[in-house]
């Protein structure tokens, strides 16, 4: 018979499953990068996953801590950050949904998630996405006022052999208001568009539909080619860019 301890996901020297960058910060924006992380805890080995796709997209969002963690300081906003890759569990998916612990990420199939028992797949969801869950929500109850929830996240150039034109992607779910004042704010020469590369019937707003819509405050989730935030260098522009953009696109909405 299964027990609980055979499924422990997290070891004692893993640290938490999520962590808050610059929880001081006085900017009234919250930001969030869900897919922070490639780390895939000793207790699950690698999965079964081939080396060469361990740091790939199907293991985190290539640039999005950087970027994240650069926008936090340009905006002196806390960030909430996972620890652990999505091949363990994607935080920006309800536990009830089939990809909240990928069997295939794309090309990318992932073994070590095949045929998980009830038990197995609760205890991915209790040691990686309840503590993250958690900690947002504690974050954001932390504020004074009520802030802007802001998601960070990166794309591939290429998904299943097509090429993707779009640099930059604002999405949103039923609340538009900031997606489209920042869109409205794109520097010229950025190929930014609204609800692209993806859009919530892919099923990738929870996080805006978990934490910001039930609060009625502003949010947007943000995504960016992960080419072009591959250095350092693209890292500084990006978060120059959405710096100045997401500033302007507030400061039209009345929040400063």
């Amino acid at each position: 018979m299964s027990t609980a301890r055979e499924h422990t996901i997290l070891g004692p020297d893993d640290g938490p499953a999520a962590e808050v960058i610059n929880p001081r910060g006085a900017a009234p924006i919250c930001l969030v990068c869900e897919h922070a992380s490639a780390f895939i805890p000793a207790t699950l080995g690698d999965l079964g996953v081939a080396p060469e796709h361990r740091q790939s997209h199907a293991a985190w969002d290539i640039g999005g801590r950087d970027l994240a963690t650069a926008l936090s300081q340009r905006l002196d906003a806390p960030l909430v950050a996972s620890r652990v890759s999505r091949l363990v569990y994607d935080c920006n998916r309800p536990p009830n949904a089939p990809g909240a612990i990928p069997e295939k990420s794309e090309v990318v199939e992932v073994p070590g998630n095949v045929g998980l028992s009830d038990t197995a797949r609760a205890a991915r969801a209790t040691e990686v996405y309840d503590p993250f869950r958690t900690l947002l929500k504690t974050t954001l109850d932390g504020f004074a006022e009520p802030p802007v929830l802001v998601t960070i996240h990166s794309f591939t150039p290429v998904w299943f052999g097509q090429p993707r034109e779009v640099e930059l992607g604002l999405l949103h779910d039923s609340d538009d208001r900031l997606a489209r004042a920042m869109l409205a704010e794109a520097p010229d020469g950025l190929d930014a568009r609204l609800n692209a590369p993806y859009s919530v019937t892919d099923g990738v707003t929870h996080t805006l539909r978990e934490h910001a819509i039930p609060r009625g405050v502003q949010n947007v989730m943000i995504e960016v080619r992960n080419d072009l935030v591959s250095d350092a260098a693209g890292v500084a522009r990006f978060a120059g860019i959405l710096d100045t953009m997401l500033t302007r696109a507030l400061a039209t909405q009345g929040v400063t």
